[in-house]
């Protein structure tokens, strides 16, 4: 990946301002800042296996960058480039600098973050913008959906209403004090509500800021079709809490809520 990287930048012109630059999850990307001709810019590569060089993933930053509306606040994607080498396939994508910081390291809050109201008000209006969205690609399957639900939540799902959703929607991806929304690999039709109930699950560490989540999404996650977005995730944390940290964490918080908010048919 750095040799990739160091490749990324002679190709496109760029000078690597990166001493140690970010690694995604499973070492499959590396990040940081780049000068180019737009001035500091931010290099992202990308790394799979040729045959998985396609679909969803591999084109959810580009074609977010094509189709979502442009008052949903994340970096521009200037350039993308792609080639192969030793058996692998990347992508060079060169974004936008923005100056916000994550706001938490992991997906999972562990503390309060200090956000402005004002962050909150525009963080509503953008996943509000974004559900209205078009578009074909799919976030969350409805085959998983009808499988996962029961088998770790004990819910049955019923019926399902479709947003177009970021899909990966957590602490890590969001930047402040001024909002910026990350990683867009994912995006896609999801159950309605789908990033604010992610959010609010992954909030349950830090009650004060759960309750802000509730609070601003009370619009969406007070309806009843936000019910199959909570119990996807819920899902999703369970089903994946004994091989992932972060959702080992937040395991026993998503027990208790789905013991106290719904009832069990199985």
């Amino acid at each position: 990946m750095r040799t990739a990287r160091a490749f990324a930048c002679t190709t496109l012109t760029l000078t690597d301002l990166a001493e140690k630059p970010v690694w995604g999850y499973a070492g499959r990307t590396l990040s940081g800042a780049v000068t180019s001709p737009q001035g500091t810019s931010w290099l992202r590569v990308v790394s799979e296996r040729p045959d998985k060089a396609h679909g969803k993933l591999w084109d959810g930053p580009k074609t977010a960058q094509e189709l979502l509306p442009p008052a949903i606040p994340r970096p521009a994607l200037h350039q993308v480039h792609d080639w192969q080498a030793v058996g692998w396939a990347y992508r060079a994508e060169l974004y936008q600098h923005t100056d916000a910081a994550v706001i938490s390291r992991s997906p999972v809050l562990e503390h309060d973050p200090d956000l402005p109201e004002a962050w909150w008000t525009e963080l509503r209006a953008a996943l509000d913008s974004l559900a209205q969205a078009s578009t074909e690609r799919i976030a969350v399957r409805e085959e998983y959906i009808r499988r996962a639900v029961p088998e770790h939540t004990g819910c049955d799902v019923g019926e399902i209403q479709w947003a177009t959703a970021h899909g990966d929607f957590h602490w890590s991806n969001l930047g402040g004090p001024d909002l910026t929304i990350l990683d867009w690999e994912g995006w896609g039709s999801a159950p309605v509500a789908f990033d604010a109930a992610q959010l609010y699950l992954y909030s349950l560490h830090t009650p004060a800021t759960a309750a802000h989540v509730r609070q601003t999404f009370a619009h969406v996650l007070g309806t009843p079709a936000a019910r199959v977005a909570e119990l996807t995730v819920c899902a999703q944390v369970l089903q994946a809490a004994d091989r992932t940290p972060f959702y080992r964490e937040l395991a026993g918080p998503v027990k208790e809520y789905l013991d106290a908010t719904y009832e069990r048919t199985r």
